[in-house]
């Protein structure tokens, strides 16, 4: 009699399981379709916006975009393809009072106002450019000119070399003009740099961390640099200051990792305290802590999703709207940088298991697994990028050589080496596709192109 209850007991659970399962499986498909059919409706919708800016002429002016769309008129960057507005257009944008102009025109092409031509790119980049007010200063118009990388550029050589610092170099970022660089480092300063001719020329210094930096994030206007110190603060620079505008208090330890949301009023970071914190930048003050179990080495945003990377090898999920933890995926290592692709459909982790790992952001799984003969991540904070236009995914070693890998084919696509002698940190590959840059633990910016 007790045999066949505990019989009668396994089948009834064999039975729930197996319900279990189904319902499980429907609500996958169910979902599926539902993803499916969001994606036909913003392709339509996107072939709508182009058969609509089909009915006009085009006019792309090609000159050097303004550093830091400044009034007070600062030196030229190197030359990028920009989509422009029509003069009448251009008379409403604050602080950009002349265009060097050269126009082109061809009857084949499409003519895309400014206004147009967010819309139309939107779906294809989703820059999410928006208007705001940078702290304690007047509002400024974010998009002056819109960064688009039409084919990336392999780098194959050493362009320029410096000693950008006193000390090991931790990060570098790229404005979105293409034509500056932010190095920072344990030196306690972050550095900007005109990249133009294929040269690094020193422009400023800013300073006030007093903590060694561990990341740089350029808002979207390239008007504002947020860094993360080991001092237990994030700092807010306007790029026109030499000192620090705004330091943001509340961890306890190091922070690793400091992102701006789509807008630049708001920011995340991550930090070995075990928190990930969420900011509003008007008011200066932490508005959500997330409490996780294992201490964050790095932090990217998408919408309404928070991204963090994690010492207990794993990657999770949180939705900011209500810190709560959607998903978790497990890594074979110590997560030590996270970057998401432009058009926010993949993340690319780096890990201390020698590994980069592409996830699949819309079935939340490891789509690719990237390792070569000689790679070996270097440190907790090595940094891994996507190319702009996602056909490569890049990052250095501890053996001073960049491993770049071909995203459609999986396999190794080059090795760059002989000049770094020491352990690259991180990387950056600019906007228009021409520029990489690396740096390492011995103190050296190298320029690729």
């Amino acid at each position: 009699l007790q045999e066949a209850e505990l019989r009668g007991g396994a089948e009834r659970g064999e039975e729930l399981l197996q319900s279990l399962v189904r319902k499980k499986k429907e609500a996958a498909e169910h979902q599926n379709e539902k993803n499916e059919s969001r994606v036909l409706v913003k392709q339509a919708r996107l072939c709508r916006e182009l058969k609509k800016a089909t009915k006009r002429t085009v006019s792309i002016d090609v000159g050097p975009t303004a550093m830091f769309g400044d009034e007070d008129g600062s030196s030229a960057s190197e030359p990028t393809c920009t989509l422009s507005a029509k003069p009448s257009e251009l008379a409403e944008l604050e602080g950009c009072k002349k265009l060097w102009k050269r126009p082109f025109r061809s009857a084949s092409a499409t003519s895309v106002t400014l206004a147009r031509c967010m819309g139309v790119f939107k779906g294809l980049l989703d820059f999410r450019l928006k208007r705001g007010n940078s702290i304690g200063s007047e509002s400024e118009v974010h998009y002056r000119s819109l960064p688009i990388c039409l084919v990336t550029c392999l780098p194959s050589r050493v362009s320029d070399v410096q000693e950008a610092h006193s000390s090991e170099v931790n990060a570098v970022k790229f404005g979105p003009s293409s034509g500056v660089l932010a190095t920072g480092g344990a030196d306690k300063v972050i550095r900007l740099w005109n990249v133009a001719g294929g040269r690094l020329k020193d422009m400023q210094t800013l300073e006030g961390a007093n903590g060694t930096i561990t990341s740089i994030e350029f808002d979207p206007s390239g008007h504002q640099i947020l860094a993360a110190s080991y001092n237990k603060a994030v700092h807010l620079w306007h790029i026109r200051d030499c000192k620090s505008k705004e330091t943001l208090t509340g961890h306890a330890d190091k922070v690793t990792a400091a992102k701006f949301r789509s807008t630049r009023h708001q920011a995340v970071t991550g930090s070995r305290d075990r928190t990930v914190k969420e900011w509003d930048l008007c008011k200066g003050a932490c508005y959500r802590t997330i409490n996780v179990f294992s201490y964050c080495n790095d932090v990217v945003c998408c919408d309404n999703v928070i991204m963090s990377g994690h010492h207990d090898k794993k990657i999770r999920f949180w939705d900011s709207r209500g810190a709560r933890c959607t998903e978790v995926i497990p890594v074979e290592g110590q997560v030590t940088s996270l970057h998401i692709s432009q058009d926010q459909m993949h993340l690319l982790s780096c890990s201390r298991d020698n590994t980069l790992k592409v996830i699949d952001l819309k079935m939340n799984n490891v789509r690719q697994v990237f390792q070569a003969d000689g790679f070996k991540c270097g440190s907790d904070w090595t940094k891994a990028i996507f190319s702009p236009d996602k056909s490569y995914a890049l990052v250095g070693s501890s053996n001073g050589s960049l491993y770049l890998w071909n995203m459609e084919s999986g396999k190794l696509e080059t090795v760059l080496s002989g000049e770094h002698r020491a352990s690259v940190n991180a990387v950056a590959w600019c906007f228009s596709g021409q520029y990489v840059v690396s740096v390492d633990q011995g103190r050296k910016v190298v320029l690729w192109r």
